[in-house]
């Protein structure tokens, strides 16, 4: 597990405690597991909604996408297209008459 990644209960709110993984690599709460154990996730993994609550001093902006301050959003600019392959053009011989 990554140290210093912060981790969010799935209603965004952020857990501060010990926290053990899974076979499967999910991240749960709790130094070992237990009936109180709750699937943590990572900001980026959160639904929108959750998002707000774990970031309450998003700035809103007309038009753009709101951030928190400091976070870099990568840009909502689609990629260039991969550059067209062709074929090599195969020299012709010079026509006999």
């Amino acid at each position: 597990m990554a140290k210093g990644v912060k981790h969010y209960k799935r209603d965004g709110t952020e857990y501060t405690g010990a926290t053990h993984k899974m076979p499967n690599g999910e991240v749960h709460s709790g130094k070992t597991h237990g009936k109180g154990s709750v699937k943590l996730f990572h900001f980026e993994d959160l639904s929108k909604t959750a998002k707000e609550k774990a970031m309450p001093g998003m700035r809103r902006t007309g038009g753009r996408r709101a951030t928190p301050k400091g976070l870099k959003v990568p840009s909502p600019r689609r990629k260039a297209p991969p550059p067209v392959r062709r074929k090599p053009v195969k020299p012709r011989k010079p026509k006999s008459y």
